[in-house]
């Protein structure tokens, strides 16, 4: 077994070093490079959701070892309020060759499966954007007998890494979120819309919870996704998932990452139905634009009455990032017979309205309004794509809350909106 610490040898001074996102993170590692924050200078780790917070994600050892977020995790957005981590905003599919654009991609670390017959270890739950950099860069790994081993373009040989470790670090189970009865509605006007034979990308959030049940009666769905979850595991059991009406990848699963429960992780092991891609290939617009009949169903935290999504800030303050929404809602516009969803409760907790006239001061856009498909709520389904500023004002004053709709259709009549 390697000693953990064989990987300061490969970290110098000024050093930018490339961490999976979610379950792929190397937690020993890790652990490692805080243990002898000491010995480092000015080291940056780059990655997208961390799961865990960590003292150098605190900002605890200064410029010795900074944290650099591409989505807002569990694990970082504390921090970032109080700015001791940093936060580039970017598209999921152009991830990767941003950072190999604006960092020196120093090494990867990552955490693996247990190596094949063959030698090669797999990334597991992950392809990302690390995935992109296998045979670039040199990586250094830590092998993780919780780590599924998956297959796609996520391999690499363990004779080929700068070094690795052992590690026994459980994997993290986010919470599954249990949908209420707006999230089950929500489901609900989407799978009325979803042929049998469909494509489906789902991310992660109360409204895709439910989808799958919604979903459950259908058939020869396929799976083209960011994110596989235990919803899109469940649909696969059920038989409404199987692939066999893609054009690409047809009877696979492909995906760029996984999150869920232990029973999804040990689903996923050396299931070859499943294949995980690179971010750059799976998100790309282009890819996604390739398959027929794709439905992209992703959640948003407000809409304003020209149809511009806030996805990303909550209250005028960022919560997450752009991740993979844009990417998909460009892929499903130029799919033949595609189809895209951005979802909402239509109040917050305290009644306020998700749709307003504007967004909320200091909110960014994350989908373009020339972009967006349709907007879904539990009381209805607002069509926008192709429709006059007036047909969608309208459209979605129908979809609000009851209480608010007096109030924003007055307000969209003095914008001009409404005549």
């Amino acid at each position: 077994m390697n000693d953990p610490e064989d990987v300061l040898g490969h970290v110098p001074p000024g050093a930018d070093l490339i961490v999976p996102l979610g379950a792929g993170e190397p937690v020993r590692l890790l652990d490692t490079l805080e243990a002898h924050a000491d010995r480092l200078q000015d080291v940056r780790v780059h990655r997208m959701d961390p799961q865990r917070e960590r003292a150098y994600i605190r900002g605890e050892f200064g410029d010795r070892l900074r944290h650099v977020d591409y989505f807002l995790g569990p694990g970082s957005r504390a921090a970032y309020w109080a700015g001791h981590c940093d936060l580039v905003p970017v598209h999921f599919s152009e991830a990767a060759m941003l950072m190999r654009a604006t960092t020196k991609c120093t090494l990867a670390l990552a955490a693996v499966s247990p190596p094949d017959r063959q030698g090669y270890v797999s990334l597991g739950t992950n392809a990302d954007y690390t995935a992109s950099f296998i045979g670039d860069i040199p990586f250094f790994v830590e092998v993780n007998p919780h780590m599924p081993y998956t297959s796609g373009e996520n391999l690499i040989h363990l004779g080929d890494v700068a070094g690795w470790c052992d590690s026994d670090t459980p994997l993290p189970e986010p919470r599954r979120i249990q949908p209420d009865q707006r999230d089950r509605a929500i489901a609900g006007y989407i799978a009325e819309r979803v042929p049998d034979g469909a494509c489906l990308q789902i991310g992660i959030g109360h409204v895709p919870s439910a989808l799958p049940d919604a979903l459950a009666g259908h058939r020869d769905l396929g799976v083209h996704t960011e994110v596989l979850s235990d919803g899109i595991m469940d649909l696969v059991e059920k038989g409404a998932v199987t692939g066999a009406r893609k054009r690409h990848f047809r009877n696979k699963h492909v995906a760029t990452f996984c999150l869920g429960s232990r029973r999804l992780y040990d689903w996923l092991d050396h299931n070859g139905a499943v294949s995980m891609m690179p971010a750059a290939w799976v998100n790309s617009p282009r890819t996604v634009a390739r398959e027929p009949g794709m439905v992209s169903v992703n959640a948003t935290s407000e809409v304003d009455l020209l149809g511009q999504v806030a996805s990303e800030t909550i209250a005028g303050r960022y919560w997450s990032g752009s991740g993979g929404q844009s990417d998909f809602a460009h892929g499903a516009m130029y799919s033949e017979g595609g189809q895209g969803f951005l979802v909402l409760h239509a109040t917050t907790r305290d009644g306020t309205s998700r749709i307003n006239l504007r967004l909320t001061p200091g909110s960014v856009v994350t989908t373009l309004k020339n972009t967006v498909d349709n907007v879904v709520t539990e009381y209805g389904v607002a069509e926008l794509r192709g429709r006059t500023v007036a047909e969608r004002a309208a459209s979605l004053v129908r979809i609000a809350h009851p209480a608010h709709r007096e109030r924003l259709h007055h307000e969209a009549h003095h914008a001009g909106l409404l005549r």
